[in-house]
């Protein structure tokens, strides 16, 4: 027996082998399986970016269906399973976001410059009509950032 105290040698190889490896997308043709397999793991150490990895292969990554708490800031910020802190407060303390512990993060989060984009663009289809788009104009040229600092210039020197 295996179990006996002291019996450490096997005599016989492994009964099963797989001839094949695991697929995880091989029945399940769903949107969901393909965000999951697209899925970008960054802001995690090697070690908690090889567990992520390992429960997408086999197909037991479960994605959040709303945002958990994050323990530092106590706010219902994080997005991604498995984490325990939000993006902001990873980045800012500079942890990783799944176990918490200050080790060197494999892939850093990227700052997210598509927020601004995104605004912009959607301010543009909001305001479709030329007169919509005249008036952001009009208000930006409206706005006199120069200064007339001459006379206060002149009165530093005098003095």
């Amino acid at each position: 027996m295996s179990s006996q105290k002291g019996n450490v040698a096997r005599s016989r190889p492994q009964r099963h082998q797989n001839t094949f490896s695991f697929k995880n997308d091989k029945f399940d043709k769903s949107v969901q399986t393909k965000k999951i397999n697209a899925k970008f793991h960054d802001g995690v150490c090697q070690h908690c970016k090889e567990v992520l990895e390992w429960r997408v292969k086999y197909s037991k990554y479960k994605p959040l269906s709303k945002p958990k708490k994050c323990v530092k800031c106590l706010q219902k910020t994080v997005k991604d399973s498995y984490h325990i802190m939000c993006r902001p407060c990873a980045c800012e303390l500079e942890v990783c976001a799944k176990c918490g512990k200050k080790e060197d993060i494999v892939i850093p989060f990227i700052k997210e410059p598509e927020k601004t984009d995104n605004i912009e663009n959607n301010r543009g289809s909001n305001c479709r009509s030329s007169s919509c788009i005249r008036n952001e104009d009009e208000s930006d040229g409206g706005l006199d950032f120069d200064i007339d600092l001459d006379g206060t210039e002149e009165d530093n020197q005098v003095n």
